[in-house]
């Protein structure tokens, strides 16, 4: 269940661990945007810009659902998307049961290496087309030609400097210093691949090992992966890889993966596609969604700012009413479904009025009950709708009314939901309706006992 990995109350910082460029901004849009998504390189933008702060600053994930217009299981699989493709590190940490998230950015590899890494191109070549690609690589990669005829003559640091006989101040190296080099490879780890299995079938004489050196392993583990070849596959392809010298290169591994494919599997390249999604229940099934299942989509991915708008027909909330909302996101830390289940619940239960004392009765009452979903608080509002009303009418009592008959009061349309279906309220008489034996048929109808 997502509420396990990441919830909007969840409080994050982001880290920089070094400064980001122009030249950055344009690999991101250029070569990972295509492969990764506009969602997520949102995020990665949003977190640049947060991060340039310096400041050290706390934010919750419910800042940026409101910043991306995303629910959180849209930003969790952008933040996944991200650790996956090398752009983002996430470290967590849990206590008093509150989860605190660091996030670390990570530069995007620059041209040259993005190109040269076998999955990062072929991705990169499935997504924009050949013509797309090209343009990119004649883009951002430099011919050569103005070498020609030239020699490097630049001198080296021991040709222009040398050892003072003078002493000089002295440093302690005792500290513990993070490297702030930038990685030339996405986190692939190569580990996964049986090369004793490969090695096993190659002969010391054909195949010496100081060929399968630590650049050639990780290329051939990349390319098995690619390809979806098995050791024995890559047997034959590390053959047809070796030069004069009976040593690996990377082009070589790679022409040879290429045409063993061809010849053996398909003309056609492989292609590389996303697989992990995060899945909610009502998402897995293959039947239509009822419309009791499609409102609790609707509430469970929602921002509470929009559900709040939505109800006053899409006129813009009151300040006080998105600071409530806010607060029981951030302060009681109730999920965002079941938060929106409350404002529904509360706003037509009085009038269009959030009721600030009421709304937090009633969020105290399922915060006590661990409610995390929007339809277990729905099934809740059905069961205990007496006891709130009664919660209802005693903050409201200001002044003694005779009683009167009155019209049955409003309440949400997934109230007389069962199973997608709408429950008669009542029946039609000639007379005039007997309000409280139809509210006792209606809560008979809903399987609702009065205490």
């Amino acid at each position: 269940m997502l509420y396990k990995e990441l919830q909007p109350a969840d409080t994050y910082m982001i880290r920089l661990p070094y400064s980001f460029s122009d030249y950055d901004r344009q690999l991101l849009t250029l070569f990972y945007q295509p492969i990764v998504g506009a969602e997520a390189i949102s995020l990665y933008l949003t977190f640049w810009a947060d991060g340039e702060g310096k400041n050290n600053d706390q934010w919750t994930h419910y800042h940026l659902m409101n910043v991306l217009g995303f629910p959180v299981g849209k930003i969790f699989q952008a933040r996944i998307t991200l650790e996956a493709i090398g752009l983002l590190r996430s470290f967590k940490k849990t206590e008093n049961n509150e989860r605190a998230f660091y996030y670390e950015l990570s530069a995007p590899l620059d041209a040259e290496s993005f190109l040269k890494d076998p999955l990062l191109s072929m991705f990169l070549l499935n997504k924009v087309g050949e013509n797309a690609y090209k343009q990119l690589r004649n883009r951002f990669i430099q011919p050569t030609k103005w070498k020609e005829g030239f020699s490097d003559v630049s001198r080296t640091f021991m040709d222009v400097f040398k050892p003072s006989t003078k002493t000089g101040n002295t440093i302690s190296n005792d500290e513990q210093f993070e490297s702030k080099a930038r990685k030339s490879s996405i986190p692939f780890y190569y580990e996964g691949f049986d090369f004793a299995l490969l090695q096993d079938g190659l002969s010391e004489q054909l195949v010496p090992k100081s060929a399968l050196t630590l650049e050639a392993k990780e290329v051939i583990a990349k390319l098995a992966f690619l390809y979806k070849l098995n050791p024995i596959d890559m047997q034959k392809v590390v053959i047809l890889a070796l030069d004069d010298e009976l040593q690996l290169s990377e082009s070589r591994i790679k022409k040879a993966c290429a045409d063993f494919y061809k010849l053996t599997v398909s003309k056609n390249a492989p292609i590389i596609q996303k697989i992990v999604e995060i899945k909610t229940p009502a998402l897995l099934n293959t039947t239509p969604l009822t419309k009791e299942e499609e409102l609790i989509h609707y509430l469970e991915t929602t921002a509470p700012i929009d559900v709040l708008k939505d109800i006053a027909n899409g006129k813009e909330p009151i300040l006080a009413d998105v600071q409530l909302a806010n607060h029981f996101v951030t302060h009681f830390k109730m999920p965002v479904g079941v938060v929106n289940v409350l404002l529904q619940y509360v706003l037509l239960r009085t009038d269009m009025k959030l009721t600030k004392n009421y709304a937090e009765k009633i969020a105290s009452h399922w915060m006590r009950k661990d409610v995390q979903t929007a339809k277990e608080a729905m099934e809740l509002a059905r069961n205990e709708h007496e006891q709130y009303t009664k919660w209802k009418n005693e903050g409201s009592k200001q002044k003694t009314y005779t009683k009167k008959p009155t019209r049955e009061e409003k309440v949400p349309d997934w109230f007389y939901k069962k199973d997608g279906e709408t429950k008669q309220s009542g029946k039609e008489t000639n007379g005039i309706q007997n309000i409280d034996e139809e509210r006792r048929q209606l809560l008979a109808e809903l399987g609702v006992t009065k205490r």
